[in-house]
């Protein structure tokens, strides 16, 4: 984002993911710890074993393993030609990450002699092969209001989110790199990363868009590359004719909500229920030990967007805690906060408008029945469309939590999630 509002010469060098561990003999990362949280919300697990596991899961640098928001972005900054090819995903302090890092320093300093700079870059062209991307990989659901939010800042004229819509019928899932499947991301990294996946995709990847590199991206995807197939299947062969990442619209959702297909159960693509809501992930979260969090409900988790936080809340950890319980096949859940790269299951994110907006999502009542429809690509709240509107009308927006300091400021400034919730003249500060 710094990047393309500033519009001087750069790259993004990727940190890295950790390497995986052990625990009790068992494989443990942070996803096994976030779903841990609901094991011992069901008294399965004691709080001295969780304590145990989170010691285990981290214990080196590097962002979360799996392809969660952190290596998504990692390699939608090398599909967007903003990172040197072949950088990620990379692991964390390894002997080629300190070589990357040694290339990087040499080529920002050419980058500058040569004035090359992030918007003749951050094209739309660029967006839309990190859109393939993302969708081809199964990518954390956050990948698309964070694209929104460079191309506005690089004042990039791109729709991201109908161009995500666009290549809902075009593009299968070429991995399967947890939490989306079995495969893990140093599988992933073995196999030759993103542009193994961009040189899978062939012509839905446009070679004309330009790269920190120098050349441009069909040129780097000419240079032979050994994939694995095992890892990233080609367009023919893929693990499933559905993308990874999908855009869904409907009564609740008239700007659009994101599902991360890719991490929904086989077989479930339909499910209706009665919504129970909560404005409060901790409160969600403690329903799992009262009652509250039964099989068939729909959990609505509002208020808990850009501007209701204010500043987007995290509410992925409810997700995963209903996985360990046996209740992520069994519960949906539909919010307006931020999920995790990590979270599976029947998970409806970023539902646009937010509830603080006055976004449908408000007018949801504990009981209303909530269908989704994943092969029809909606979300409706089965309420007459003159109920929700006189609802709405009756809606008074959240106080907001501070009246002073900067979280005021942008609770008043913050643009709505389908322009990336950066900041923008919208309203009198009071």
């Amino acid at each position: 984002m710094a990047a393309g509002r500033l519009d001087i010469p750069s790259l993004v060098l990727a940190c890295g993911y950790q390497l995986d561990r052990q625990s009790g003999g068992h494989h443990v990362d942070i996803e096994e710890v976030c779903k841990a949280v609901g094991t011992v919300k069901a008294g399965r697990l004691s709080v001295d074993g969780l304590e145990t596991m989170c010691r285990s899961a981290i214990d080196g640098p590097g962002v979360c393993a799996g392809l969660v928001t952190a290596n998504s972005m990692h390699c939608l900054a090398e599909a967007l030609g903003m990172a040197l090819p072949g950088g990620a995903p990379i692991r964390a302090d390894g002997p080629r990450l300190h070589a990357m890092a040694a290339q990087a320093g040499k080529r920002i300093v050419a980058l500058v002699e040569e004035d090359l700079r992030p918007r003749q870059i951050l094209t739309p062209a660029a967006f839309r092969n990190a859109v393939h991307v993302a969708v081809a990989m199964g990518c954390s659901v956050n990948v698309m209001r964070h694209l929104i939010a460079v191309a506005i800042e690089a004042e990039c004229p791109i729709e991201v989110i109908a161009t995500f819509e666009a290549c809902a019928d075009r593009v299968p899932m070429l991995t399967q790199v947890r939490p989306n499947g079995p495969d893990r991301i140093e599988a992933l990294d073995a196999a030759a990363g993103v542009r193994a996946v961009m040189q899978r995709l062939g012509d839905l990847i446009d070679g004309s868009a330009r790269s920190v590199s120098g050349r441009t991206v069909g040129e780097l995807l000419a240079d032979p590359i050994d994939i694995d197939d095992n890892v990233i299947r080609s367009r023919d062969n893929p693990f499933a004719n559905e993308p990874g990442l999908m855009v869904i619209r409907g009564s609740l959702a008239p700007d659009g909500a994101l599902v991360k297909l890719a991490a929904v159960p086989d077989g479930i693509r339909r499910f209706s229920g009665p919504a129970r809501g909560f404005e409060d992930e901790s409160l969600a979260i403690d329903g799992l030990s009262t009652g509250a969090i039964a099989p068939g409900k729909v959990i609505v988790l509002r208020m808990l967007g850009p501007k209701g936080g204010p500043g987007t809340v995290f509410a992925a950890s409810f997700m995963a805690a209903l996985v360990e319980p046996g209740l992520g096949s069994y519960v949906a859940v539909v919010t307006d906060g931020e999920l995790s790269g990590l979270n599976s299951g029947i998970t409806i994110g970023q539902v646009m408008p937010e509830a603080a907006e006055g976004g449908p999502l408000a007018a949801v009542r504990d009981g209303d029945t909530i269908e989704i429809d994943l092969n029809a690509r909606r979300i409706d709240l089965a309420v007459p469309q003159s109920e929700i509107t006189t609802r709405m009308r009756d809606f008074t927006p959240p106080v907001p939590k501070g009246r002073f300091g900067w979280l005021h400021l942008y609770g008043q400034l913050v643009q709505p999630l389908s322009r990336g919730a950066v900041l923008g003249a919208r309203a009198p500060l009071k």
